[in-house]
């Protein structure tokens, strides 16, 4: 149950990866109650929501929720239907086009629901870790997508029509490398060893190393000069 304080409060979508998590820490560094809310949505790669309830804890957040949310019904993505999950691609694969682990309309329907949760608690700030430079070319990672989402989120809520406040979505990872992202979150005391980001883990949740996501993440960390503690035990 969470503490009711005077910070303002947030809501901050936290999927368990590396991203989220540092959106949570940033979230917290510039004051904000954090309400963390993650997706059972039907991925396979479901160790991502065990990372997340060890983020939200031992990043302060006042309340962790998961949502119940089958995208299964739908597939159309890698990471929630029988198909295989892309490996071993080059960079310049990558960021060809929007690769079959997207999960059609993924962040709109989190927004979304972290937008309803959000007008419950009377907060009218909204964080993502969306970034539009180290990623693998999906069309809601835009900064073009936050901005609109963003004006959706004042047309479409009692508190935005009423002029209870103004909803603001952050995307503060949005123009940052993985290299400088790791560094931010290092700086503000992320312990990445809590994270999952692969697409493809193993049953027993090691990463594969192989997966768009995994090779993102391995040469972020290469890049900013550190060792990643969740993929080298």
């Amino acid at each position: 149950m969470s503490v009711s304080t005077d910070r303002p409060k947030a809501v901050v979508l936290l999927s368990g990866g590396l991203d989220s998590a540092t959106v949570l820490a940033i979230a917290r560094s510039q004051g904000f109650e954090c309400f963390a809310l993650s997706f059972d949505y039907g991925q396979r790669h479901r160790f991502e929501l065990d990372s997340a309830q060890r983020v939200a804890r031992a990043l302060g957040a006042a309340e962790h929720r998961t949502c119940q949310l089958d995208l299964r019904v739908f597939g159309g993505s890698a990471l929630t239907a029988d198909i295989a999950v892309p490996k071993d691609r080059s960079d310049e694969e990558m960021t060809a086009g929007v690769p079959i682990t997207y999960v059609p309309a993924r962040n709109t329907i989190f927004l979304s629901v972290a937008l309803g949760w959000a007008e419950v608690l009377g907060a009218f700030d909204l964080f993502v870790g969306v970034n539009a430079v180290d990623y693998s070319g999906y069309p809601d990672c835009r900064p073009e997508f936050v901005a609109a989402f963003e004006t959706l989120a004042n047309l479409a809520t009692k508190a935005g029509t009423e002029g209870a406040g103004r909803y603001q979505v952050h995307a503060p990872l949005i123009r940052m490398t993985k290299a400088e992202i790791i560094r931010t979150g290092v700086g503000l005391g992320v312990d990445y060893g809590l994270t999952h980001s692969c697409y493809d883990p193993a049953p027993d949740g090691h990463p594969c190393g192989h997966c768009d996501s995994c090779q993102i993440r391995i040469q972020g960390f290469a890049a900013a000069g550190l060792t990643d503690p969740a993929y080298n035990r």
